[in-house]
């Protein structure tokens, strides 16, 4: 079947009418530590020939309790759909999390999501999860509110790299200090960005190394600097090495907001309007301003030699 999009709980109770597994979760950034609640699910619907489905949120809790400080997330929803449905789920449903859901005591979300989910028969989590108005709910209370409402309850542990937990916070502090192979190391898969080639000021071109402007503007901004990334798009069947530039470019532009460029190390196939996207996989150094734009082009040169080198492990 189709994967199925809902943009509430609501809108979910027209899913199909057969044994129901659902994955309860954020799941920001769909990590090695997800797949554990999410592939167990997965796994029971096509075992029994129901359906698999994850309830997760948006936006982050945090921005209703704390939108001073709010958590910044590695993935859209579009994004997150996207990882999600790769590992199989049926459908995703994704839930505003405004102040009334907030305000739903623990003792009353498995009503509610029988109520709007009649097929329900299991629910997946972490188990560490909480839930509930002020997040009194725990997997003990899961386990018995379940067992009134006749619903299977499997939780999953936490699953450990080098003695700590895999986690997405834990993954948000490598993204911001450029560790980026530690990152994906932790997601399971390189991180991405997803965009449009947008022109640009063609300064690139003129100092011999043409670049890629891509739109991308991403909740949690990654450390900036230069990387070593591949690229995949619309007219090329393989993906294509390329050294990339998040950042302010402060040697040619006063610019307040991060942009994306990529040079690619092969010829390019791409224009203007195509949607790429970019996998990051090596941090080759942080972003610098340099004193004119002879410098800067040599500084370009090395950054593509060193990204030559990356490719040639």
């Amino acid at each position: 079947m189709e994967p199925l999009c809902y943009n509430s709980l609501a809108e979910a109770s027209s899913l199909p009418s057969r044994h129901l597994h659902l994955a309860i979760g954020m799941f920001d950034g769909v990590h090695l530590g997800h797949h554990a609640v999410i592939e167990a699910a997965v796994h029971s619907a096509r075992r029994c020939g129901g359906l698999s489905a994850v309830l997760t949120f948006w936006p982050h809790p945090s921005r209703l309790f704390r939108p001073e400080n709010p958590v910044h997330l590695i993935m859209t929803p579009a994004l997150k759909n996207r990882q999600l449905f790769k590992l199989g789920v049926n459908a995703v449903i994704m839930q505003p999390f405004d102040a009334d859901f907030a305000g739903i005591p623990a003792n009353e979300l498995l009503p509610r999501l029988k109520q709007a989910l009649s097929g329900l028969v299991t629910i997946y989590v972490g188990e560490n999860w909480r839930f509930g108005k002020g997040r009194t709910g725990d997997i003990n209370v899961l386990l018995s509110e379940a067992k009134k409402h006749g619903i299977n309850v499997v939780s999953a542990q936490r699953i450990n790299q080098n003695g700590e937990p895999i986690s997405s916070t834990r993954i948000r502090g490598y993204l911001e200090e450029g560790r980026i192979e530690e990152a994906n190391a932790l997601l399971g898969y390189t991180y991405f960005a997803d965009g449009v080639v947008t022109p640009g000021k063609q300064l690139g071109g003129t100092i011999g190394f043409p670049t890629l402007n891509i739109v991308w503007e991403p909740d949690l901004r990654p450390r900036m600097g230069v990387y070593a990334v591949q690229v995949y798009g619309p007219k090329s069947t393989v993906p294509i090495p390329g050294v990339a530039n998040y950042g302010l470019r402060p040697t040619v532009e006063k610019s307040t907001e991060p942009r994306l460029e990529v040079h690619l190390l092969g010829a390019c196939p791409f224009d203007r309007g195509d949607r790429l996207t970019v996998e990051w996989l090596a941090f080759l150094r942080p972003e610098m301003k340099f004193s004119s734009l002879e410098a800067l082009k040599g500084q370009i040169g090395k950054d593509r030699e060193n990204a030559a080198e990356f490719f040639l492990r």
